[in-house]
């Protein structure tokens, strides 16, 4: 990697704000690093790429399905683990926690992959059955008792 391509994905960084790794950050750092569009999230707190309790975790590295750790990975940092939200202070996440707005499931994977407002698109990050597992625990926990499940096929019709 070369000084020049560290400073565009640092600057890629700092000018995609509170997120980190927007979409635009997301495609500046791809295209000045020259690699394929493999974005990574701030999760857990080790210390290397790619360890699944590193301080980054690739998304496409995830093997298991699991709507959980990917809820806690991605989303609970501004939904709160309790999925909450906030609404004071330097922003505001909407709360998930017995949210009607969910119960559309149209609604959760069409945010998640083309984002609102400020959210960022992070669902792009994601493959469709990541996409459709968070979102079938956001449903079903919290407070949200949504039968209907996304299934991966209805991720890719949003996509």
């Amino acid at each position: 990697m070369t000084t020049k391509t560290l400073i565009l994905g640092v600057g890629a960084l700092i000018a995609a704000g509170t997120f980190g790794l927007s979409a635009l950050a997301q495609s500046a750092w791809a295209q000045s690093a020259g690699e394929a569009m493999s974005a990574s999230v701030l999760a857990g707190t080790g210390s290397k790429p790619g360890d699944a309790d590193g301080a980054f975790v690739t998304m496409s590295k995830f093997s298991e399905p699991d709507g959980e750790k990917m809820y806690r990975r991605v989303c609970a940092g501004c939904h709160m683990p309790d999925a909450t939200g906030v609404s004071t202070g330097a922003g505001f996440y909407p709360a998930l926690a017995a949210n009607t707005n969910l119960s559309a499931s149209g609604y959760p994977v069409y945010v998640l992959l083309k984002g609102k407002n400020g959210m960022p698109a992070v669902g792009a990050m994601m493959s469709d059955q990541q996409v459709a597992d968070v979102v079938n625990y956001v449903r079903s926990h919290f407070g949200n008792r949504y039968k209907d499940v996304v299934k991966p096929e209805d991720v890719k019709a949003v996509r």
